[in-house]
């Protein structure tokens, strides 16, 4: 692998961090359907043919979006994880062969694996706890792991039972979706247009945004369903197939999408699509796709999960809508790393019920590729986002304007644009000399997954910029001492001022992890950090290391490069941070500012914190099988022996690690030793 994947791995990772912010977040999509999923999948594709670059927690193993600080947090008992996406009869069948080889398969036992299909709503996934059967909580999805709580407000869903019927666990999580009908949305957008109030884009973003209200009035005018579909916690088993699951909730007072249908054999799904497709537009609600899930629980609780999403349920998605509008000016947009992105800028047009008027366009090669360029009638998708993606220029007789030329100057600051040989961004040469990166990087420290400051977005901090009174990230905790010309300034009040001042005084207090991904290091994304956080615990403890690793060969620099999910570039980026004497006198700057707490490892095992190698064949189970037991028990994995190393697990002809695991002295056990630390019964 050399830099440029590397590059580009970091590339497609920060967009779609962005865009799940947007999405989950905010309920105010950036990008398609359709394109997030191109991206995602570029993503994918790259970090299984260099899988040094995949992070334990990157964003490929992210689900949703951190939690509102508006509503009150909960933890989810069983995390909310995603699905990943198929788009063909190939990319389906190639899931069951995957599936089938982690389970031992063969052929004709894997198109015996009976699925049950789902229609997939567009809408807010929601997790409901019920104690007793008593309703007790509501929360929604969140980043997967912890979610926002919105009882209140699902109170007011008439679909959503209060008490369950007939016999149930002590404690259970039904899980499901709250989505607004086609009929519903339109309605309640004339009635928003008639009052002068700003309308929604879809019935998802209506969906979610009418759910995630700080009043609960609010919600109980708008005309919100339920389907439910899956479980998270249960005190005890409620079924031996998804099937009979789906018929339990029916039985426990649950609405249950009536087109979800068993599928006995796996080679029987194609025709399913195939009609579901066909009558999906005369459905009185949006759907985007279908989700199949394996029906044998057994199955599913064997196969488990990867990274976000699990080995047994995968998401098929339908084709994009698409339409045809005018382009009429392409922006460059300059990011916090420098980097320049173009955007198109459309005539506004109606695609599938949204009104969507920018697109992004990547880059300079993808406009060449394309040929689109100012003045272009241009063919647009969507599927079910604000922002489309061009497809490409419509022929028209018209003469076309000339092909659309990259800046070799930055917009920004004139600083010149460069793009190394093999990249496909070009960048501003100018660093922390052009105003557009020292605001971009601002923006970054206070947004939501990093020191998350209510009172100071987006808007206030080009502000302040301007006015001199914030330069670097140290300045937004000294802005007590200029309370005074704060107030001083427009739309800046007696009220306003302490409120942002209080919330400033909150956040001198934050986790590593924030603080980590706070500081806009390249490649650092918010999993990457989080992993960073769990490995060193402190800020002190990083920071040593660090400096320390600059040594190449040095203790430091090993460590760090061992961490499972930390390839060569995430290894080259932290230690050209630490490389500029700019960087370092920040993070001194915040040090002597900030309280950072310690990061405390997971607890949710009997492995928890322990790191463990695999070795050598197994024969009772596959290894990504073995592997993704470890991890459910809270487990580290690594592919490689250090002094650090928790428990070597010797399969049969474990050759050189076996070795040094002996050499170090470290804890080892044969694969009958494994399946008793993991509490498995002992292989027939």
């Amino acid at each position: 692998m050399d830099d440029i994947h590397a590059r580009e791995h970091a590339r497609l990772a920060a967009l779609i961090a962005r865009w799940n912010a947007a999405y989950y977040q905010n309920d105010a999509p950036e990008v398609s359907d359709a394109e997030y999923d191109s991206t995602r999948r570029n993503l994918v594709t790259l970090e299984e043919t260099y899988p040094e670059l995949k992070a334990k927690d990157g964003v490929t193993d992210s689900v949703g979006a951190a939690p509102d600080s508006a509503f009150g947090k909960q933890a989810h008992r069983v995390p909310m994880l995603s699905l990943d996406n198929v788009f063909t009869t190939e990319e389906f069948d190639a899931f069951v062969a995957k599936a089938a080889r982690f389970l031992g398969l063969d052929a004709a036992a894997a198109d015996a694996l009976a699925f049950v299909a789902e229609p997939k709503i567009d809408g807010l996934s929601i997790n409901l706890t019920y104690v007793g059967g008593a309703l007790v909580r509501g929360t929604t999805r969140g980043d997967g792991m912890v979610g926002e709580d919105v009882t209140a407000n699902l109170l007011t869903i008439a679909d959503i039972p209060r008490k369950l019927t007939g016999k149930f666990p002590d404690e259970i999580e039904i899980r499901g979706e709250i989505f607004m009908a086609k009929a519903d949305f339109l309605a309640l957008n004339e009635t928003m247009q008639a009052q002068g109030q700003k309308s929604f884009a879809n019935p998802r973003n209506a969906a979610a945004g009418s759910l995630r209200q700080l009043d609960p009035t609010v919600t109980a005018r708008r005309p919100l369903s339920l389907f439910a579909y899956a479980q998270g916690y249960a005190s005890a088993a409620c079924a031996d197939t998804h099937w009979a699951y789906l018929e339990q909730l029916r039985a426990w007072g649950f609405p249950v999408n009536p087109l979800s249908h068993r599928i006995a054999h796996a080679s029987d799904i194609a025709a399913y699509i195939d009609t579901l497709a066909r009558d999906r537009a005369a459905l009185p609600y949006d759907i985007d796709g279908v989700v199949f899930k394996l029906d044998a629980i057994a199955l599913q609780t064997r196969l488990g999960f990867v990274g976000r999403a699990p080995r047994w349920a995968i998401a098929w998605k339908f084709p994009s809508e698409q339409a045809i509008t005018r382009l009429e000016k392409i922006e460059i947009q300059v990011g916090r790393t420098g980097a320049l992105t173009p955007t198109a800028h459309l005539q506004p047009v109606n695609v599938g019920g949204v009104i969507v008027s920018r697109a992004t366009l990547h880059n300079e090669d993808e406009i060449a590729r394309k040929d689109v360029r100012p003045g272009d009638l241009v063919r647009v998708q969507r599927a079910g986002d604000v922002i489309p993606q061009i497809l490409g220029p419509v022929p028209e007789d018209a003469p076309r304007s000339p092909a659309f030329v990259f800046p070799t100057r930055c917009p920004v600051c004139n600083s010149l644009t460069e793009r190394p040989e093999g990249e496909a961004v070009r960048r501003c040469t100018g660093g922390l000399t052009c105003e557009a990166q020292v605001v971009e990087r601002l923006i970054h420290f206070v947004s939501r997954p990093a020191f998350d400051i209510d009172g100071l977005g987006e808007r206030s901090i080009r502000e302040f910029h301007e006015i001199g009174l914030i330069d670097k990230p140290g300045d937004i905790f000294r802005l007590h001492e200029k309370a005074d010309l704060i107030r001083s300034r427009e739309g800046w009040g007696e009220v306003s001022t302490r409120n942002l001042l209080q919330a400033i005084e909150q956040r001198r207090s934050i986790s590593f992890s924030r603080f980590l991904f706070g500081l806009g290091i390249r490649r650092i994304g918010e999993r990457t950090a989080q992993l960073l956080a769990r490995h060193y615990q402190s800020y002190e403890a990083w920071v040593e290391a660090m400096h320390a690793a600059r040594v190449i060969g040095s203790d430091e620099r090993l460590a760090l490069g061992s961490i499972m999910g930390i390839g060569e570039s995430i290894v080259a980026d932290l230690l050209a941070f630490f490389a500029e004497p700019h960087n370092v006198e920040t993070l001194a700057d915040l040090r002597g500012q900030l309280t950072i707490e310690q990061e405390a490892r997971p607890e949710s095992g009997p492995l928890s914190g322990k790191t463990i190698v695999f070795t050598g064949t197994l024969h009772s189970m596959t290894r990504p099988e073995a592997k993704a037991i470890a991890e459910r028990l809270g487990a580290q994995v690594s592919d490689s022996v250090s002094k650090k190393t928790g428990l070597v697990v010797l399969g049969e002809k474990a050759g050189s690690k076996a070795k040094k695991a002996a050499d170090l002295g470290l804890e080892t056990c044969d694969e009958a030793g494994w399946r008793e630390i993991a509490g498995l019964p002992p292989a027939p």
